[in-house]
């Protein structure tokens, strides 16, 4: 039989859809369904590796975990990973497929439009319930033509549909009765609720409101989703782009991420971020940086690119200052990169730059390979040095997703990978200062390993309280789903499925 779908769409990008499909999954799933998440085409730099190696985004990766399911490339089949304003890396199945300006893209729609809808096909073969995600808004006219993830997708698996908008950014009736009014007979046949989404505040001042949508719309105002805290990773970039400087807390640990523009895998550091006495801020200026206990320099997506806009911010030298005058320095993947002596681009993968200098701050030198490394990963730590001597033999897990290779010109790397992608490896990895203050490694995921985290946390100065045996991250795929359990008419969406 043939799964069912059920599609979210919003009214624009960050309009909460990609929470709204997590809940869902999570919702269906407890009722004992058998659930997958889809977006057929996902623009995000925050990727997560599957069993087999293959690269989707993170959200989709988010929601196949919400399903209590395995992640694989159906899920997303499509993953555009911006690497300058008008080109992207196009990953297809999980693999590279081309790097592409957004005007070249469109001349392989028919191609991908086959890859996506027959992921799609093979999902509905295998689950009960397939929950569909769009990008950006569906009314956005001048690309409609090209659509492969919004109502042409809704269209070829006949989807009710749920139109989302952001009341916490106000104008919700535009924002939702015009998406309406934009879109055409066939499309808007196919919209079944609307969705008031992250309100804040007394529920029953907007109930007039609820009756204004209804009215003006003549569709069913489904649910009233309050705005919700939770521990689960954005998908993008958004999301840290509007943090300002505000001093920490006397006594919190204070981690600063360098917000480059093109980051990748921010989501590295919710579970620092989720500590207790630890406050993680995303800063583009070194005025900025103030009394940060560690400086951390992130993913990226183009490493050269980024490395010239730390230089061309000041933040190249500020860093330096703040390693001479004994603050710790981390990196990971593009920013594991940054910090060596040098990075060099033969082959012109990322850039036409041929080489750059480094920060200097570790003895490594890169290169960058055209062939692409991704893989989930297990570890273990090399060293008894500095403080990772409390670390001891637990293993590490994690995963890569990285074009280049670093060679250590000096002393020896911190870690080893004895697993990639379920086969047994030995991968030398890592690079550390001899006092422990200056690291870096490819591997994404390293501080959700608690044992490494705390070690690490420790050597800043930060104290450990009463452990807590939960894990937010599925403690918060719980609280999320709750909540909208709470808010949305769920026998509504039931019959709307004909779920037995």
């Amino acid at each position: 039989m043939t799964g069912k779908t059920l599609m979210v769409v919003g009214t624009m990008s960050s309009a909460g859809k990609s929470l709204l499909v997590t809940g869902l999954c999570r919702i269906f799933s407890r009722m004992g369904y058998k659930v997958a998440p889809y977006k057929s085409q996902n623009m995000s730099n925050n990727a997560a590796v599957c069993a087999d190696g293959s690269e989707i985004g993170r959200a989709q990766y988010t929601q196949a975990l919400a399903c209590g399911i395995e992640p694989t490339p159906n899920m997303n089949p499509i993953l555009l990973k911006p690497e300058a304003d008008s080109r992207s890396q196009i990953i297809v199945m999980g693999k590279p497929y081309a790097n592409l300006s957004a005007r070249n893209y469109y001349k392989h729609k028919d191609k991908l439009w086959g890859i996506a809808t027959k992921a799609l096909d093979d999902l509905r073969e295998e689950y009960d319930l397939v929950i569909i995600e769009g990008a950006g808004s569906p009314a956005e006219l001048n690309l409609k033509r090209g659509d492969i993830v919004n109502m042409s997708i809704a269209q070829y698996a006949n989807a009710p549909v749920l139109l989302a908008g952001d009341i916490d950014r106000g104008g919700i009736f535009p924002q939702l009765l015009g998406t309406l009014w934009l879109m055409d007979p066939d499309e808007l046949k196919l919209i079944k609720g609307l969705i008031v989404n992250k309100f804040r505040g007394d529920i029953t001042l907007f109930y007039d409101g609820v009756e204004i949508l209804e009215e003006k719309g003549g569709i069913p105002v489904i649910g009233i989703v309050p705005y919700v805290h939770h521990s689960i990773p954005e998908e993008d970039a958004v999301a840290i782009e509007a943090q300002n400087f505000v001093p920490t807390a006397e006594g919190d640990i204070d981690i600063v991420v360098i917000r480059l523009p093109r980051i990748s895998n921010f989501d590295d550091f919710d579970p620092l971020n989720n500590e207790p006495n630890v406050r993680v801020r995303y800063i583009d200026s070194p005025k900025e940086i103030g009394n940060a206990s560690a400086i951390i320099l992130p993913g990226t997506k183009s490493t050269i690119a980024d490395l010239k806009f730390l230089k061309d911010r000041g933040l190249f030298t500020a860093i330096q200052n703040f390693k001479e005058s004994g603050g710790a320095v981390v990196g990971i993947c593009g920013g594991y990169q940054m910090l060596g002596n040098s990075i060099s681009d033969p082959d012109s993968v990322e850039s036409s730059s041929f080489k750059m200098e480094g920060l200097g701050l570790l003895p490594t030198e890169t290169i960058f390979q055209k062939e692409k490394a991704t893989h989930r990963i297990m570890a273990k730590i090399n060293s008894e040095d500095t403080w990772l001597s409390e670390v001891g033999d637990t293993p590490i897990s994690g995963y890569e997703i990285h074009m280049g290779t670093s060679q250590l010109m000096e002393t020896s790397h911190w870690l080893s990978i004895s697993e990639r992608s379920g086969n047994p490896v030995s991968v030398n990895d890592g690079a550390m200062s001899e006092d422990g203050k200056v690291w870096g490694c490819y591997i994404h995921g390293l501080f959700e390993n608690h044992h490494f985290r705390h070690a690490w946390l420790r050597s800043l100065g930060w104290q450990e309280l009463e452990a807590n045996s939960s894990d937010p991250f599925f403690t918060s795929l719980d609280d999320v789903a709750d909540a909208m359990e709470k808010s949305l008419d769920m026998p509504y969406l039931r019959s709307l499925l004909d779920l037995e």
